[in-house]
């Protein structure tokens, strides 16, 4: 169970490392931060058909993540315990602990008497 848990945790990291390579190589759609450092238009170099590869990529691989987390949480999850179905495990009664022996009977201490006026 440990190696598929951490079989899917390293698939999991490499779809996140490439997700996160794939988002920062697209060209925002809105100029944003590339176009202010003077980056050049998506038209000039047709980037365009690239941009449609990168998008089904991102798609693909934010699924691919969730899938591999969802296949993991219900593989490794812990089983519920139904009450229904189970016995309730016997219990034991304690041992009955034995006073220690004595072979003198004690008894109470008598309250000292009040003297007499």
């Amino acid at each position: 169970m440990d190696t598929i848990f951490t079989l899917l945790m390293v698939l999991i990291m490499i779809a996140s490392v490439l997700l996160v390579i794939i988002v920062m190589a697209q060209n925002p759609k809105g100029g944003g931060l590339s176009s202010t450092f003077g980056g050049a238009s998506s038209a000039q170099f047709g980037v365009q058909r690239t941009n449609d590869f990168m998008e089904k990529a991102t798609w693909t691989l934010g699924g691919t993540i969730i899938v591999l987390i969802l296949l993991s949480v219900v593989i490794t999850g812990k089983p519920s315990q139904v009450t229904s179905t189970q016995q309730p495990a016997k219990k034991e009664a304690p041992a009955k602990q034995s006073a220690p022996a004595s072979s003198k009977t004690t008894t109470p201490a008598q309250a000292p008497a009040t003297p007499a006026k």
